[in-house]
């Protein structure tokens, strides 16, 4: 698996940006300064999808896990985890790990099970790396073994030095959901260095992720001239990203969790777009990530098997959650259509219910809509929503 192509690694002949090799020097010396606090000190790195946060997490962990592991070093003996709370990312880090001697597959890990064998053992880390934090557990989850207050909070009790690296625009769950404010609240008390990512080092051509944030704020810009195409029907979709595919590799079918579907049993269920039937992803038991298996061309792709990941081209099928209102020229979401009623999980605590599944819908579109580095493929289920982007791409195309 050429995890290059798929993932946050870098190819071999690559580096980090001068951006990046900023953030990696700071956290260098941020782990330096704090190694040895008995309060927890906490390095946060936020920046929207794509902008190259995961490269320089995994780039610093192997330096300490080198360091760590080096007879000698003032950083020997070191106790360090990466945590992240998404099975198929998860895959990578063990993928990334076994491309490296110095690397375990232990060194990687969900936050639940670290956390419920660290208290059994009353066993402290010197330092732990969170990916994708946003996905962290924000309340009780006893369904998942999970009974402390939140993950953050969890997690500050058991090293010297966290790392968060944050995207509040990718939650796509409730009992996930963090916000600045909330961030800021379990945080509070201890030392905190932050530091941004700007720019988008995935998608490539120029004024794709401008339209893509404005669409996901319901707004609807003109095309950009290139990197952006609308389809009429499903099917010449899917065989345009089998003709990507094809041609450059690494091209996959999405769709926002607007289509019934249930994790566990045999049954395959299925996304319709237009003339297009295609069963969603399956569960993948194996150690190799969905987005780099040959066969998932033929599947639909969500946003549990495709966050965290690169594609060359993504074709993504919005749903009926997306919606058009003519008279404001905008795009509506509704949350009563999105299947994904695992997400909207109720919660007391929140003030506003209805504005927090808007944002998770919005956040699922985000996410899939970034995944590719050198086009976007849509079509839209809604027909007034499919007909306003064919009116947009037919006027870029002119």
């Amino acid at each position: 698996m050429d995890l290059s192509a798929s993932t946050f690694q870098l190819p071999a002949e690559a580096s980090l940006t001068p951006a990046q090799k900023g953030v990696q020097a700071a956290l260098l010396d941020f782990i330096a300064t704090h190694r040895g606090d008995k309060q927890a000190a906490v390095f946060v790195l936020a920046g929207d999808a794509g902008s190259g946060k995961s490269a320089v997490l995994a780039a610093v962990f192997a330096a300490l896990q080198h360091r760590a592991r080096r007879r000698g070093d003032a950083w020997f003996g070191m106790q360090n985890k990466l945590v992240v709370n998404h099975n198929e990312m998860l895959k990578v880090y063990w993928a990334l790990a076994a491309q490296d001697p110095l690397l375990h597959k232990a060194d990687c890990e969900k936050p639940t099970p670290l956390l419920n064998r660290l208290a059994k053992k009353g066993e402290r880390l010197d330092v732990v790396f969170v990916d994708e934090a946003q996905l962290l557990l924000s309340q009780p989850d006893p369904f998942n073994n999970f009974r402390g207050g939140d993950q953050v909070t969890a997690l500050l009790g058991v090293a010297a030095v966290v790392v968060l690296v944050v995207d509040f625009g990718q939650v796509v769950k409730l009992k996930s959901r963090w916000t600045q404010a909330t961030l800021d609240r379990a945080l509070a008390g201890h030392a905190v260095v932050r530091r941004r990512l700007a720019g988008q080092l995935r998608v490539q051509s120029p004024g794709v992720s401008d339209w893509i944030n404005a669409f996901n704020q319901g707004v609807l810009r003109p095309l950009p001239s290139r990197g952006v195409r609308v389809f009429a029907d499903g099917r010449p979709l899917a065989d345009w990203i089998a003709a990507q595919d094809r041609r450059v590799g690494l091209s996959r079918l999405l769709a926002t969790t607007d289509f019934p579907f249930r994790v566990f049993g045999a049954k395959d269920w299925f996304v319709q777009a237009g003339t297009l039937r295609l069963p969603w992803d399956h569960i993948n038991f194996t150690d190799r990530p969905w987005a780099s298996r040959p066969e998932t061309l033929h599947e639909v792709g969500s946003v549990y098997t495709i966050q965290g990941f690169d594609l060359n081209y993504a074709g993504v099928i919005l749903g009926p959650s997306f919606g058009y209102d003519a008279t404001s020229d905008r795009v509506l979401v509704d949350p009563s259509r999105f299947e994904d009623q695992t997400a909207f999980r109720r919660r007391a605590d929140l003030p506003d219910d209805a504005a927090a599944k808007q944002a998770i819908v919005r956040n699922v579109a985000n996410i899939l809509m970034k995944r590719g580095r050198l086009g976007l493929g849509l079509f839209a289920t809604d027909p007034a929503l499919r007909r306003r982007l064919l009116a947009l791409g037919h006027a870029a195309a002119e």
